[in-house]
């Protein structure tokens, strides 16, 4: 009956244009509702209207249905904007993540131990606005849309457009159909919750979908003969899937679109309605399967639509969209800086003026700037120059009002056993450009991180650290005791706890962003002891180490990794040269020793799944011998091992000792589904005392282990099991992890 319908509107349309000489064509209007992910069925709309050479003349959209729509409308096919989308990590897109390469070392670190990060303002915890600032769709948008960033007018477009979006502050529609186009798109799909509000005009606006989800009377209002809609819209749930607070809440919002949609569906000359019911607003996953609703939904109307395009004598021209790949910039705009200068920003952005760079460098270096979390947004548009070839760069910056964060985190692991992380983090203590951070870790071993750094960036930086680490864990009693001990008593294992209490201060620079330098002094308090052996003066527990050090530290850096737990790509360097200058253990026979130690890794992949990762690391002592405590040891699987302890696959922890070792591993990787991985290593290593003088550690290997264990990427970090085996024990040994390491 609805198809009926449709076709005797579409014959009184032309009727119409009969009896008007003057008019030959009819002028077509495209409506595209907003729905989320569910909105990716306009793109098999969109391609089954240019395969029939129809010609719209008009677009209207809000939500998903403006971004898809702004597309289209700036020239790109139905077919060109499927490739864009199947090209994009959706992942990124949502969660605002940046690349790895983007962030500071600090930040880095701070991005991979905290699972929660909350604005904390006098005593108060305050939820961010959005869980996403929308700096990625933006950067998206704008280099989709280079190539019309001169038209204000949204009506110059190659297909006249306007989006709609939701003033916050007074509850009305907002058409927008003038200005920057990537900002306005952005506005209309700012969806509450998951991307913050837009400012246009000193508005408000987040997504359009909240009070207009299918603009067909202001698109009727264009002067459109014909309006062809696209509606991705949810129908009601039944009771039985109503299972959540989130699916009542959604109910009940669906309550006023469908009411809307009675009405408007019958304005809809011919209306399309995919079948989206078994996709969600975020199954950007299945971007295949929802794009071919679209396709199967307005191939029902094909009658319809190859009526239209007949009674059109003009074709949608077709635009060619030059792709730009570099750019030079003549001049560099920027406004609402006022905490952080223009030579901070500039070289955070890494630009010069007339000099040319690649676009992705422009891009690399503008997640530079959003990954140091001082701004809110960075909004720009690139405006081709008046006089001379090139453009011009004007940015808006909005910094961020919040200073201190409360963060939180959990960890499992089976030496320090299980730890909440409560984190306060303080911006702008002291000076513009420092950062305070103190980490209390609660649980079977209490532990604290105390950071304070001011950031000079490629100038010498200032840091001060203090932290207390502590275990409790069995070990093998020839690790802790000498050979003379061993002869007098008869024990394979002793309970022991270590404690490390240690400050540094230090001078820091910046080569480039994956590689430092850094130098300082360090005071360090270790002591560890043993409830096994009794000491026989007091029958209290023995203590093998109490000792204070003070040395001299160099730290050589070097990090591409794209990911630190299972990375695909990248090379790392880490060199480390203490030299202790006094220990209070020794007292008057102790001379200064040094201990060096260097590890090496790279990582390539071999597909999208498949990657190895291969590292090796050795370490040397030079010096005097008499104190065995901070020679190298081996064993066990950690991310956060403290002095010159060492992960060794196939031993449990603190199981082999030297002052001196080498050791190789290599590990594959392979994403059998997307963040659920399987891997396999193999690690090889030689240590003992005074290794490297002699041949041996190049001629045969000592020990060995192999490790094949399952991991799941998670928001609290990577959730690990692993299974380790060495041939030379003959024993394996189970790994457990839980969350990011800390």
């Amino acid at each position: 009956m609805k198809y009926i319908l449709t076709i005797v509107v579409f014959f009184i349309c032309i009727q119409g244009f009969s009896q008007d000489p003057e008019k030959k064509d009819i002028k077509v209007g495209l409506v595209l509702s907003g729905g989320g992910a569910k909105g990716l069925a306009h793109i098999g709309v969109l391609k089954v209207i240019d395969s029939l050479g129809l010609k719209i003349d008009y677009i209207a959209g809000t939500s998903m249905g403006a971004i898809i729509g702004s597309l289209y409308a700036s020239g790109y096919s139905g077919k060109q904007i499927d490739s864009i989308f199947k090209s994009v990590n959706f992942d990124d897109i949502l969660n605002d993540n940046l690349p790895r390469e983007a962030r500071t070392f600090y930040e880095r670190d701070n991005n991979e131990r905290y699972a929660f990060t909350l604005p904390f303002n006098s005593f108060k915890i305050k939820l961010p606005s959005a869980l996403s600032r929308g700096q990625n769709t933006y950067g998206l948008l704008s280099r989709l849309t280079l190539h019309v960033n001169t038209i204000d007018n949204f009506s110059k477009l190659p297909i006249p457009f306007f989006c709609i979006a939701t003033n916050i502050e007074t509850g009305k529609a907002v058409m927008l159909d003038r200005g920057n186009l990537s900002q306005a798109v952005m506005a209309s799909g700012a969806f509450p919750s998951l991307f913050q509000p837009v400012i246009i005009d000193d508005q408000v606006l987040i997504d359009g979908g909240v009070v207009n989800n299918y603009p067909i009377d202001e698109l009727r209002e264009k002067g459109m003969d014909v309006i062809i809609g696209v509606d991705v819209q949810d129908g009601l749930m039944s009771r039985e899937k109503l299972t959540s607070a989130p699916d009542v809440l959604l109910q009940i919002n669906n309550f006023r679109t469908i009411n809307d949609m009675k009405v408007k569906s019958k304005k809809t000359d011919i209306y399309i309605k995919p079948d989206i019911t078994n996709f969600s607003v975020v199954s950007f996953s299945e971007l295949k399967k929802i794009t071919k609703t679209g396709t199967v939904a307005t191939l029902s109307h094909l009658e319809a639509l190859n009526g239209i395009a007949k009674f059109q004598s003009k074709k949608s021209p077709q635009t060619r969209i030059k792709t730009v790949d570099s750019l030079k910039i003549n001049a560099i705009n920027l406004s609402g800086e006022s905490n952080y200068t223009r030579s901070y920003v500039l070289g955070k952005l890494k630009l010069k003026t007339n000099e040319n760079i690649s676009y992705d460098d422009f891009n690399k270096g503008v997640n530079n700037l959003i990954a140091t979390n001082n701004f809110d947004s960075f909004l720009y548009e690139l405006k081709p120059s008046d006089s001379i070839d090139g453009f011009d760069l004007n940015a808006t910056l909005k910094e961020s009002k919040e200073s201190t964060f409360l963060k939180l985190g959990v960890h499992y692991d089976d030496l320090y056993k299980s730890s909440a992380l409560i984190n306060l983090t303080k911006k702008r203590l002291l000076t513009k450009n420092d950062l305070a951070s103190f980490d209390f870790i609660l649980g079977d071993n209490v532990r604290y991180n105390f950071d304070y750094y001011i950031d000079k960036g490629f100038y010498w930086s200032i840091g001060l650290n203090s932290r207390f680490d502590s275990f409790n864990h069995n070990v093998a009693a020839e690790t802790i005791l000498s050979p003379e001990q061993l002869s007098l008593i008869n024990v394979n294992k002793l309970a022991i706890k270590v404690s490390d209490f240690t400050n540094q201060f230090y001078i820091q620079t910046l080569f480039r962003k994956d590689l430092s330098l850094t130098l300082g002094a360090e005071y360090k308090h270790l002591r560890i002891t043993s409830e096994t052996i009794l000491d026989n003066n007091n029958d209290e527990k023995s203590v093998f180490e109490r000792g204070d050090y003070m040395s001299v530290f160099g730290k050589l850096r070097f990090d591409t990794y794209d990911n630190k737990y299972f990375p695909k790509k990248g090379v790392l360097f880490n060199a480390d040269l203490h030299t202790y200058l006094h220990a209070s253990e020794f007292r008057d026979d102790f001379s200064s020793f040094s201990i060096a130690k260097a590890t090496f890794g790279y990582s390539q992949s071999f597909s999208n799944k498949f990657s190895a990762n291969i590292t090796s690391d050795a370490g040397f002592r030079v010096g005097q011998d008499t104190n065995p405590y901070l020679n190298f040891v081996l064993g066990g699987y950690g991310g956060h091992l403290i002095n010159n302890y060492m992960p060794f696959y196939g031993y449990d922890f603190l199981s082999i000792s030297g002052n001196s070792f080498i050791k190789s591993a290599l590990t594959l990787d392979y994403e059998i589904f997307k963040k659920n991985h399987l891997n396999f290593a193999i690690n090889v290593a030689n240590v003992e005392d005074n290794l490297f003088e002699t041949t041996e550690w190049f001629s045969k290997i000592d020990y060995t282990g192999y490790a094949l264990g399952y991991s799941l990427e998670t928001f609290i970090g990577p959730i690990e099991i692993k299974y380790s085996w060495s041939p030379e024990t003959k024993k394996s040994v189970w790994f457990f992890n839980v969350g990011f390491w800390f």
